[in-house]
């Protein structure tokens, strides 16, 4: 999966580029950003702009990025598409997962 890690200040921001986020992605998602958040940033946006499709498969490594930042750590998603968010309430996780409109948007929820 292509997702671009970048930093603004405190925050990290790792936009996905692909348009589905499924099992055929998510294992090399999870890998990249263990690597990319290792010892750095605890406060994650992620954007989800791109991704039209998204399976439970996604949602658990999404889940994993939320333990590898432990207590102290901060995600926020933004611009799911209504298919996506849709999954989101499906399954609970938009309780668990702070769901913002824009990049902006998210970034004032982890820095909150």
């Amino acid at each position: 999966m292509t997702a671009i890690i970048s930093m603004d200040g405190d925050v990290a921001l790792v936009e996905v580029q692909a348009t589905r986020f499924d099992a055929a992605e998510a294992p090399a998602f999870k890998a990249d950003l263990a690597k990319g958040i290792a010892g750095g940033p605890r406060k994650v946006v992620l954007d989800l702009t791109r991704v039209a499709f998204m399976d439970s498969t996604a949602l658990g490594a999404l889940v994993s990025l939320l333990k590898m930042l432990g207590k102290d750590g901060s995600l926020a998603i933004a611009g799911a598409q209504p298919a996506v968010r849709r999954l989101f309430e499906l399954t609970r996780l938009d309780a668990v997962f702070r769901l913002a409109e824009t990049v902006p948007d998210a970034r004032a929820l982890v820095r909150g």
